[in-house]
């Protein structure tokens, strides 16, 4: 009858035969395959400044090795131990600049566990099912992006007539801040645009007593 002490019991040529071949290239093949698959979604979904592939690889490789480890953990009592131990001196300096990489990270690490459990249908169904929502929402436009005017005027008369103007044409003009000094008018405003049309820019310029108009589009968290 197998004991307490014989769980802890190890050997180097006994671990050998603990996880089958075929076990291990099926869940590495699987690991590589939805790996892929997480990789194009996260090709696709991308919105930052400037798309790293290396980034796009490591999920790859994160999803065959979390299989990996998690196949050797299920395979002995001892090893689990230690892996635990050893996972929990790691830390990582890489900064996360978006918050979606962080999904996409859990999402590879999630996979290699849950393939690794041999939950094979729930891996595969569940990453198709967290691909396609992703593409739906995260592809999504939106009509309603906020974006900032930054307007110079000569005074007071030709900032009043460059607010009105751009209350016309869009859905919504809000201040953000505004700077003065003697002949200078220097105006932020949020806007909202009613479409892709953005030739009012090149008017707004041309008004008597405007100095210069930009439009700047800035990505963030809005509430309101």
């Amino acid at each position: 009858m197998l004991n307490f002490s014989d769980i802890f019991k190890s050997s180097f040529l006994e671990n050998v035969a603990g996880v089958s071949i075929l076990d291990m290239v099926l869940a590495l093949v699987l690991a590589f395959g939805i790996g892929l698959f997480i990789f194009l979604v996260y090709k696709k979904t991308f919105q930052g400044v400037m798309y790293s592939s290396s980034f796009g690889v490591t999920l790859i490789a994160l999803t065959m090795i979390t299989t990996v480890v998690i196949l050797a953990v299920t395979s002995n009592v001892v090893l689990s131990l230690g892996m635990v131990g050893a996972l929990s001196i790691v830390r990582f300096r890489t900064a996360i600049k978006e918050p979606l990489d962080i999904a996409f990270l859990f999402w590879s690490i999630a996979v290699g566990i849950v393939l690794a459990a041999g939950l094979i249908p729930l891996a595969v169904i569940g990453s198709v099912v967290i691909g396609l929502i992703l593409l739906v929402f995260v592809n999504r436009k939106s009509s309603c992006n906020p974006y900032i005017v930054v307007l110079q005027c000569d005074g007071h008369e030709s900032e009043r007539r460059a607010k009105q103007y751009l209350e016309a044409r869009t859905q919504r003009c809000v201040v953000k801040s505004k700077s003065a000094q003697r002949g200078a008018v220097e105006l932020n405003l949020e806007i909202r645009l009613r479409d892709d049309n953005t030739d009012f820019v090149n008017a707004l310029s041309e008004m008597d007593g405007v100095r210069s108009a930009v439009l700047v589009s800035y990505n963030g968290d809005y509430m309101g």
